[in-house]
């Protein structure tokens, strides 16, 4: 059977440049993923729009945070002939979507969008090479941009560079929580799991079933500046966090500058882009100045249950160049690190050799932090997992 109108194959290719537009949208589609696509097609006919859609999201989309990219993209791609032999025949790649373009996700829009290679001016419209969407980078770039400082980025680099980190691990530390469950090894013995097997040996005790404790990951509490000094920082920041702690069973973020803003509702959009979209609307002081000793009396005013039980590791994200009273921040700086498991600041400015922190809120900050970890580029977010484990170690 041919795919698409008999006389020109036409749905085939479509399906293969619809592989190519969702690669530069971010979402991770090789060609065995194309050609799942096409035999899908094959299994479920394409008389139904909504049924092809589903067939192509089965086997193209694997992660969670790529279905709301990858829909919106197959409705505006896949233009909507209500006929079926209408959609047989042709079934043309069109930039013009129902949805009017600003209203799109941006990535979206940049898939849509004219392509440019990293680096040119413009893409040769009939070239048709396979692309991976970190693709349109050659190594040489990649290498570089995995150590280059966010804040010297150029536009589209800043781009490619938030995508990217959007896919870095960042597995937490766990520990033991108070609840048990059976085990092959623990501390305890399973009584109610002894006498059922000895039930079933007519009371030969042939093995002693073990309890032990459930591993949990630690409650994440996340601080993150919105000042001026950490603008281009910040968003790329929390793209990365929102990526890498989406399953995280117990996860609160705040930003702040002049004043504490609650993020853990945007951060609950299963898309990225989303929740960048809500918490530009949340935060009202994003470029401004940065008190960190108003925004942490607000934490314990508000929001101090946020904080569970001395076991939260709360991250703080800042240069640390506070406008606020030292005096302040650090009594709250106090409390803080009274009600965590773990204070923790993580710095771009550790970018500099020699750094040290001499401005006033940065060396109080300093002083009540257990440790200090730098964020500034690609390869120090990598890091981020195995220095957050040996600091929770000391």
């Amino acid at each position: 059977m041919l795919l698409g109108d008999a006389r020109a194959g036409k749905l085939a290719d479509n399906i293969a440049g619809f592989g190519r537009a969702l690669r530069r949208a971010g979402v991770k589609v090789d060609s065995q993923r194309i050609a799942l696509a096409k035999e899908a097609a094959l299994a479920v006919g394409i008389s139904e729009k909504e049924d092809l859609s589903a067939a192509f999201e089965a086997v193209m989309v694997s992660r969670e945070q790529d279905r709301l990219v990858f829909r919106e993209l197959f409705d505006v791609y896949f233009q909507d002939p209500k006929v079926a032999n209408k959609l047989l025949a042709q079934l043309l790649p069109s930039a013009e979507g129902k949805a009017e373009a600003s209203k799109r996700r941006p990535r979206v829009r940049e898939a849509l969008a004219p392509q440019k290679t990293f680096g040119q001016q413009a893409r040769p419209a009939a070239e048709d090479q396979k692309v991976e969407f970190d693709a349109a980078m050659t190594a040489s770039d990649i290498e570089r941009l995995q150590h280059a400082d966010f804040n010297a980025l150029s536009a589209t680099e800043y781009r490619l560079v938030e995508r990217l980190a959007r896919d870095i691990k960042l597995p937490l530390p766990h520990f033991a929580a108070r609840r048990s469950h059976p085990a092959a090894a623990g501390a305890r013995i399973h009584w109610p799991g002894v006498m059922h097997r000895a039930a079933a040996t007519c009371g030969e005790l042939m093995q002693l079933p073990r309890l032990a404790r459930r591993e949990q990951a630690l409650p994440l509490l996340v601080l993150v500046d919105v000042s001026g000094s950490m603008e281009r920082y910040a968003r790329l920041l929390l793209a990365f966090l929102h990526a890498a702690t989406r399953r995280h069973p117990q996860r609160d973020v705040f930003a702040f500058g002049m004043h504490l803003t609650d993020l853990t509702p945007a951060f609950r959009q299963a898309d990225t882009d989303e929740m960048l979209a809500h918490a530009s609307l949340a935060i009202a002081d994003f470029a401004g100045g940065t008190r960190l000793g108003a925004a942490l009396a607000s934490l314990r005013q508000r929001h101090a249950r946020r904080l569970v039980g001395r076991r939260t590791m709360v991250l703080i994200i800042t240069d640390g160049l506070d406008t606020g009273e030292p005096a302040e921040l650090a009594q709250e700086l106090a409390w803080l690190r009274r009600r965590s498991r773990r204070l923790l600041w993580l710095n771009p400015l550790l970018r500099f050799d020699g750094y040290a922190p001499l401005a006033r809120g940065a060396a109080v900050l300093h002083g009540y932090a257990h440790g200090m970890l730098a964020v500034h580029n690609l390869a120090k977010l990598e890091e981020l997992a195995a220095s957050l484990a040996a600091l929770m170690k000391k």
